[in-house]
């Protein structure tokens, strides 16, 4: 089994592509080892010190560290990646699904179509370019002409985000939809 990594745009993750489907459908975050028992995956990936988050995608794992340098955890990483696919585990524990992205919306009944361009848009521009980078960003609600999006995997607490949202995802959804003033993460 052939592990490739890629760097992302946040110096404390790292992108771990195995070569096959991680998630066939959704993504799961998983931080500080909150709820690791939700994927077999995840309870190695913590088992490896200095790893504080897993993000779980398609095709790809996204680690962040708290600590260490990347030449020492890396490794230790790889192998526990290794580990489980070739052992033949799920990546999800049994009754485990992924995050729901639906959870907690809000928006007022009136803007009911705006939200779905916002959506669409979302889906097919937005969140495979941010995939591309380790990570994803989630609708979560729109009011006052402000979008509200959930920022996951390595786009959590990345130094570039705040661009990301304001000069990429803002004036991309203000191009197509007068209605958005703002782009805010939750």
């Amino acid at each position: 089994m052939f592990i490739q990594t890629e760097a992302t745009p946040n110096p404390a993750t790292l992108k771990f592509l195995p070569g096959r489907t991680v998630m066939a459908d959704g993504t799961l975050e998983l931080r500080d080892g909150d709820q690791i028992e939700r994927s077999p995956l995840a309870q190695r990936l913590f088992g490896v010190s200095g790893v504080s988050g897993v993000f779980l995608g398609s095709d790809f794992i996204t680690v962040t560290k708290s600590g260490g340098e990347w030449p020492h955890l890396k490794p230790a990483i790889l192998g526990a990646i290794m580990e489980h696919f070739m052992s033949g585990a799920p990546v999800l524990a049994s009754g485990s699904q992924a995050d729901v992205i639906e959870e907690g919306e809000f928006f007022a009944p009136e803007d009911a179509q705006t939200v779905e361009t916002i959506k669409d848009l979302l889906e097919t521009r937005i969140r495979p370019a941010v995939a591309g980078d380790g990570g994803d960003i989630t609708f979560r609600g729109f009011k006052d002409g402000i979008v509200y999006l959930a920022m996951k995997g390595s786009c959590a607490g990345c130094p570039s985000s705040t661009a990301t949202l304001k000069h990429g995802i803002q004036n991309l959804l203000r191009h197509f939809l007068p209605d958005v003033r703002e782009v805010e993460a939750i």
